[in-house]
């Protein structure tokens, strides 16, 4: 998605001395270079198309103090949210997980496992 990548970064370069980061995850190695080659010397996330490579890249970039979930957590979490998104789906009444009631329904969720899971 070259024209949403270069939407975030002009945003991020917009704010001048504050700082915005932001980062780049991708499937395979080495094809960044080849698709967007303007963002050569950056350092993508490679994640191998797998939903525990995005989260092994997500918990190495969101670290922060506190509760922490580690990436077996995560993943925990996510076959719940997997478990449930049909009923979420359903009760939402719709057929796509890009509404604001599912994406709603999906972090409440998410936080009740998170709560369950994760250990502080």
């Amino acid at each position: 998605m070259p024209f949403e990548l270069g939407l975030c970064v002009a945003d991020g370069n917009r704010l001048g001395d504050q700082e915005q980061n932001w980062f780049v995850f991708e499937a395979m190695a080495n094809r960044v270079k080849k698709s967007l080659s303007d963002l050569d010397g950056t350092d993508p996330k490679i994640h191998g198309a797998t939903v525990r490579g995005v989260l092994s890249g997500l918990s190495n970039i969101f670290k922060r103090p506190g509760r922490q979930p580690t990436v077996p957590e995560m993943m925990q979490i996510y076959r719940a949210l997997r478990k449930n998104q049909a009923a979420i789906l359903r009760e939402a009444g719709s057929n796509t997980l890009y509404s604001k009631r599912v994406f709603t329904d999906f972090c409440v969720v998410a936080s009740s496992e998170a709560d369950r899971i994760v250990v502080d």
